[in-house]
């Protein structure tokens, strides 16, 4: 299901782990041992940690005696060091190089040193815009990220389209006043069918029209 037929938009903003990468594995044999070591059941505590930042995730759980801060950075350095299994999602590569290189960005929960270890294991271009969770004071689901992602492409963010895999995602884009496209293709048990969706890129292709503006088609 695609956003209304002919919309067309000035940009597009993704996020990265499982919308243009799938890092499920790596992160989750990271964070499940951390989980492991501070008590957590991982099969509950896994499917609570995707799409936000680190930081925000730990702070959340409130575990005494542990700070979120010094915490987040080890689990970066332990992601940053296991990128095994780190691919690109189905046709994302072909489908990102057909953008115009000023018309869309990336906006992740990860810091950008772990950004650009995953683009690099999945082969994928680093786009020449990008929002880290550096560049937020509060991440996913608060808009900030997407908002600024627009701002880096200069235009508005409700002239955008977001592609996003989880709800915390999701939300961000929607309260930015982006339009919000679903990738289904890490298989996350999601509630959202409010929303256009598909499961990867092989199928589809950006269309660009004579004024710069992006709409997404089916391949011939």
């Amino acid at each position: 299901m695609f956003p209304e037929p002919g919309k067309k938009f000035a940009a597009f903003l993704f996020d990265m782990d499982g919308t243009i990468l799938s890092s499920t594995a790596a992160a989750e044999r990271v964070w499940g041992a951390w989980a492991e070591r501070h008590g957590l059941d991982p099969v509950k505590f896994l499917p609570t940690m995707h799409g936000k930042r680190g930081v925000d995730t730990i702070r959340q759980l409130g575990l005494p005696g542990v700070d979120p801060e010094t915490e987040a950075e080890k689990i970066t350095q332990a992601e940053i060091e296991d990128v095994e299994g780190v691919v690109a999602i189905p046709g994302a590569a072909a489908f990102l190089a057909a953008l115009p290189p000023e018309r869309w960005a990336i906006v992740t929960s990860s810091t950008k040193a772990l950004a650009l270890r995953r683009l690099a294991a999945a082969g994928l271009t680093v786009p020449r815009y990008m929002v880290t969770s550096e560049d937020v004071s509060v991440g996913k689901p608060n808009p900030q990220g997407y908002i600024l992602g627009a701002e880096k492409v200069g235009v508005a963010a409700s002239q955008c389209l977001v592609f996003e895999d989880v709800e915390a995602g999701v939300q961000a884009g929607a309260a930015a006043g982006a339009s919000v496209m679903v990738i289904t293709a890490a298989g996350h048990d999601l509630h959202l069918p409010d929303y256009p969706s598909i499961n990867d890129y092989m199928s589809v292709e950006p269309s660009i029209d004579g004024d710069g503006l992006i709409s997404i088609v089916q391949k011939k």
